[in-house]
């Protein structure tokens, strides 16, 4: 237990601060659909942000003469979506294991699978 308490620890506060950036960019998508076609164009640091959640590089003026490659980027993004996962699955087992009756952990887990079904599906046009 003290071994699952420790990985769930380090993966979560070594990925912490990528998880935030996706968060955020994620969300800036979600409420300016604004998108910009190339990532040369991005001009706000906001808009530079979403060139990096999207397409993995941070544009700059020489972009279009020098593109970038998002290897590098793509290949960590893709460690920190292994290793969220499994941190969220090691949160999950460390809420069964150290609450007792298990039930309400359960209970919130089907809600949280729940919820976002009924909002894409109260969202969707008739």
């Amino acid at each position: 237990m003290k071994s699952l308490r420790r990985a769930h620890l380090y993966l979560g506060c070594f990925f912490a601060p990528m998880l935030v950036f996706y968060l955020l960019t994620g969300w800036y998508q979600t409420v300016k659909p604004n998108r910009i076609k190339e990532p040369g164009e991005a001009e706000s640091l906001a808009q530079k942000f979403r060139v990096v959640h999207v397409y993995q590089v941070y544009p700059s003026a020489t972009e279009t003469k020098n593109p970038s490659s998002p290897k590098l980027y793509q290949a960590l993004v893709i460690l920190m979506s292994v290793a969220a996962t499994v941190t969220v699955l090691l949160g999950v087992v460390l809420a069964f294991r150290t609450l007792k009756p298990a039930w309400p952990v359960a209970l919130v887990l089907a809600l949280g699978v729940l919820a976002p079904a009924l909002m894409l599906w109260l969202g969707q046009k008739r």
